[in-house]
């Protein structure tokens, strides 16, 4: 049995997380209304990430005889004015997750959880790849996104990108 704090956060990770879902499926459809659709599929593909983070934690809980509660999802409020708004929040969101996550972790630790820690190692490192990616995407687009040429090519780049389900075995 878990201790009844770690399910907790858990639990409230599970909620975080279907709203980053909707936070990116909202960046989404920004791009799509701006007619940058490969920023478009990276978001949606992103969304589609942070859906299976919330799936891979309300496993785990489950798996652990933990009742899993699902709150309401925040409608996502932000606005852009500009190309690259989404990309600096995107990225701001996910430093955002990454202290949750240190959170849970810190509190596994707490209680000599080691089980949960080594489930929380995948979603650690996952995180650190969630900012550079969002990082090095601020970068490029610094880079290009001032040329319309250069933007049609960094968009096209983008377009390419595939959604891969996450390995973390339960």
């Amino acid at each position: 049995m878990l201790d009844a704090k770690v399910a907790e956060l858990l639990n409230t990770q599970i909620n975080k997380e279907f709203y980053s879902a909707y936070l990116y499926l909202d960046f989404s459809n920004y791009y799509v209304e701006q007619g940058l659709d490969g920023f478009a599929n990276w978001y949606r593909i992103q969304a589609q990430e942070e859906r299976d983070h919330a799936m891979l934690m309300l496993q785990y809980l489950q798996n652990n005889g933990c009742k899993v509660t699902l709150d309401a999802i925040d409608k996502p409020d932000k606005v852009f004015a500009k190309y690259d708004d989404p990309l600096h929040a995107g990225y701001e969101h996910e430093q955002y997750v990454t202290g949750l996550i240190h959170t849970i972790y810190d509190a596994a630790h707490e209680v000599k959880d080691y089980r949960t820690m080594q489930f929380l190692d995948w979603f650690v490192k996952e995180q650190g790849e969630e900012e550079t990616n969002a990082e090095g995407l601020i970068k490029k687009y610094e880079l290009f996104g001032s040329d319309a040429r250069a933007l049609y090519m960094l968009d096209n780049e983008l377009a390419g990108r595939v959604y891969s389900a996450p390995s973390l075995v339960l």
